[in-house]
């Protein structure tokens, strides 16, 4: 059992709930900051303030990860996409492609897979009508996979998916395409989000106990390390964490923490620890409280620096930084007034990239209403070009360091997570948490706080409790998926079926569930699955015939 009977909230000075004063995570704003702001009460860290900051690309990373930053290469441009077909979302990705062509920034492209491939599930599985293609894009097969990134140089371009529950069968399907496209698989950069530990606390996409979830993860840190030296194997997420309705020293909290269990995991399994973190990267929310998101960032990186090397001995640098993709807050996006929303993902990119990320995706205005049009992605693609080129922001490395609000914030957001994370460490790590229901309590009180706080109007939301003229207004189009759409993807599946060697599949998926049985590493098996023509649905179902299946803890 736990150790904590509740959730404990932090910071402590809740009580005082004055929008001018207090931040959206509940932290008191002093009237003004001076040097005395930032002498550290900590034992442990050094009494100077320029001493804990340190500077940019050296340790603790406070700064930065790199000694230039912006100046010596741009954030990457990362636009999220996936509607529809396969053939649909591959012609969003090559419209992306193009509009980003001439820009300093390095683009990638990020995928979305609809809800039944988010779940494991064949678009004819009964559970998928009326969800195949409407929030992200359908794949069931390699041929999918072949033709969501056909005439995609995917050994140039990286290529990001946001997908976790079956992360390593989708990500072996994608290893089996690049094999018959004829592709070495040490070209191939990208990132497999792969975080399946979020998804207990928070998204719920998740399909095999917890245990098993997290053999799977290290899965694939274990084959990438031998196999795909460009590719992060896991995108360890706070965006879904802060999007349930977490603070953003929770969100800091239990990401890192997530990010420590994979660390012991695949230590367990026997890797070295500088063999594999490196290529850890990480993936945060940039929510409406400036500061906070920037201070949050910051603190991050220097809490990593200092766990990878003090408690998990990394000797390599590299194994130290923390890298992270940010994304603009989508929970912050409102209904009402969507144009508002383009105000709002330009501050939140700006805060972004004043707290030091590595790749930024820009929220589209219309999101709220449906899948984005070409028209919000393009505005949403220039957000970023226009923060690039037209602010100065890339001119000095880390221009708010030393402001003493902000080295304050960053401090005190640092003591409080790492508050959070011996809480989490006292009650036996992050599955025991899962089991006890902390996190999804912990989060739970966050967001009932701040519905409270709305709901009150001690918290002003721009055209939903304030300022509301205008809300009956049709502003934006929105984008509607046909029907079609699903019964296109159900007839081109039924032809596959039908189409290969039954034989073969039967034997690659029983070969899957030995492996599993086995207590083997799966990726090689998925691949060879992917290429023998087994499904999504059939290879997840392999699995979870010796894994099983979770629907969740007694307190959920």
């Amino acid at each position: 059992m736990s150790t904590l009977e509740e959730p404990t909230l932090t910071p402590a000075d809740r009580d005082t709930v004055d929008p001018h004063i207090v931040t959206i995570s509940g932290y008191v704003a002093d009237e003004c900051y001076g040097p005395e702001s930032v002498q550290t009460t900590s034992p442990d860290a050094p009494p100077r303030p320029q001493d804990r900051i340190g500077r940019p690309g050296e340790f603790p990373y406070t700064r930065g990860i790199h000694k230039t930053m912006y100046r010596g290469r741009l954030w990457t441009m990362r636009q999220f996409a996936g509607f529809g077909s396969a053939d649909d979302t591959n012609a969003r990705f090559k419209y992306l492609l193009e509009n980003a062509a001439g820009t300093a920034a390095e683009t990638g492209l990020s995928t979305a897979f609809d809800l039944p491939t988010l779940m494991g599930r064949d678009s004819d599985d009964p559970l998928s009508v009326g969800e195949v293609g409407r929030c992200g894009v359908a794949i069931d097969t390699i041929d999918d996979m072949h033709r969501l990134y056909a005439d995609i140089p995917i050994d140039k371009v990286t290529v990001s998916q946001t997908i976790n529950g079956p992360a390593a069968v989708i990500w072996g399907m994608y290893l089996a395409m690049a094999t018959q496209r004829g592709i070495d698989w040490a070209s191939l950069g990208g990132t497999l989000q792969n975080d399946i530990l979020k998804e207990f606390h928070s998204q719920n996409e998740f399909i095999f106990p917890p245990e098993q979830s997290l053999k799977l993860v290290v899965d694939t840190i274990e084959f990438g390390t031998l196999h795909t030296p460009k590719w992060n194997t896991v995108s360890i997420s706070g965006y879904h964490i802060r999007e349930a309705g977490s603070t953003a020293v929770q969100e800091l909290a239990f990401t890192l923490r997530d990010g420590m269990e994979y660390v012991e995991a695949a230590c367990r399994r026997g890797l070295a620890v500088d063999d594999f973190a490196g290529r850890l990267s990480f993936f945060f929310n940039s929510h409406n409280e400036f500061f906070e998101e920037i201070c949050k960032l910051r603190a991050a990186r220097r809490i990593w620096a200092n766990v990878m090397r003090d408690r998990y001995g990394a000797r390599n640098p590299r194994s130290r930084l923390l890298r992270t993709h940010v994304q603009t807050a989508g929970c912050a996006l409102t209904e009402q007034q969507p144009l508002n929303n383009v105000i709002r993902v330009a501050y939140q990119a700006l805060a972004g990239v004043l707290g030091g990320c590595q790749s930024l995706h820009t929220n589209s205005m219309d999101e709220t209403l449906g899948l984005p049009t070409e028209t919000a992605v393009r505005v949403a693609l220039r957000t970023q070009q226009i923060l690039a080129h037209e602010t100065g922001v890339h001119r000095t490395v880390d221009p708010l360091g030393g402001s003493w609000y902000v080295e304050a914030l960053t401090d005190r957001m640092e003591t409080d997570a790492a508050d959070i994370i011996k809480q989490i460490d006292g009650m036996g790590g992050v599955i025991q948490g899962i089991h006890d229901g902390y996190f999804r309590r912990a989060i739970a009180e966050a967001s009932y706080r701040f519905g409270q706080e709305m709901e009150s109007g001690d918290r002003l939301i721009v055209g939903v409790n304030a300022y509301r003229e205008g809300n009956d207004e049709r502003s934006v189009e929105i984008l509607q998926i046909p029907h079609t759409v699903e019964t296109e993807q159900c007839d081109q599946l039924a032809r596959f079926r039908k189409e290969r060697d039954a034989d073969a599949a039967a034997m690659a998926l029983d070969a899957i569930r030995k492996a599993a049985r086995d207590d083997e590493n799966v990726m090689r098996v998925l691949v060879d699955g992917a290429i023998a023509r087994a499904t999504l649905g059939e290879m997840v179902g392999a699995l979870a015939d010796v894994y099983g299946r979770y629907t969740g803890g007694p307190e959920w």
